[in-house]
């Protein structure tokens, strides 16, 4: 069970936590607070066992890439200590899981979980031919936003598209700075990430991409979020942002692998905020 358990990443829970939380964020925003245990539950779980699926795809498609990447050299599936077979029938069975929560939601949710399933499996490839692929990630790691709102409402207004599009800079953001870690490794292989095209730009538009997330959140937020808790929380953000930078304006593989671990807490602040002010109304 433990390479299965590797295989999802079970010990590094950042990266499901990167999808929990604006995921936990848009659903306190439709619901206008807590919305309730079910829901809760439902994205929760969803988020974990979606993110565990993609990554059993994601290993799958790049077996032969990685193991000529420092980072993902021992990965179960690299390495033949798990088939192919086995790594896919586990994701299926993960992805069937957090279907069958989505079933408890709505028609419009179940819909949009399609989408999103498309999304995860063509991500992996998307290495292969576009020069942007954390363009690509940033949709597959935002979908559960307007599923969030389909779930409490029905349907997806303008304020979750906002949502959306500042959430995907986000991604765009800390995936570059994954991407920095393995830039040498991925010129050597030919594998096409943002860090390689964004070159001595990287930085900059590292720095950018943060603070259009966060502003578009601010300001689109505005009218529905008040309180002390979530200014608050947005102030924290912005330094939070300038931490990142001092990690990786040297562009060296340990600085910039901390700022992509430290994201989840980022995100997290962003939710406390919004779940604080909606708990003090």
């Amino acid at each position: 069970m433990s390479i299965y358990l590797d295989l999802i990443r079970w010990n590094r829970p950042a990266g499901w936590l990167l999808l929990l939380w604006p995921t936990l964020g848009a659903l306190w925003v439709a619901a206008d607070g807590f919305p309730g245990w079910h829901l809760l539950l439902v994205f929760t779980l969803g988020t974990v066992l979606m993110r565990s699926a993609g990554c059993c795809i994601n290993d799958v498609a790049d077996r032969k890439f990685d193991r000529h990447v420092k980072r993902t050299a021992m990965r179960p599936v690299t390495t033949g200590a798990l088939s192919v077979k086995a790594a896919l029938l586990f994701g299926a069975a993960l992805a069937l899981l957090a279907f069958a929560l989505v079933l408890t939601t709505n028609a419009v949710t179940i819909g949009w979980s399609f989408a999103a399933l498309a999304v995860t499996l063509v991500y992996p490839y998307a290495k292969r031919f576009f020069s942007m692929p954390q363009a690509v990630l940033g949709v597959a790691f935002s979908f559960g936003i307007p599923m969030a709102f389909t779930a409490v409402q029905g349907s997806v207004p303008p304020l979750a598209w906002v949502l959306l599009l500042g959430n995907l800079f986000w991604v765009l953001a800390y995936d570059t700075e994954y991407a920095m870690v393995d830039r040498d490794d991925d010129l050597l292989i030919g594998m096409k990430t943002s860090a390689i095209t964004l070159g001595r730009f990287d930085v900059l538009v590292i720095m950018i991409s943060y603070l259009i997330f966060i502003i578009s959140w601010d300001v689109s937020l505005m009218p529905h979020v008040q309180g002390t808790a979530f200014y608050i929380a947005m102030t924290l953000a912005f330094g939070q942002v300038a931490w990142h930078y001092t990690l990786i304006r040297a562009r060296e593989r340990d600085g910039c692998f901390q700022a992509f671990r430290l994201n989840h807490w980022l995100g997290f602040t962003l939710f406390a905020g919004i779940a604080a002010s909606y708990a003090m109304k």
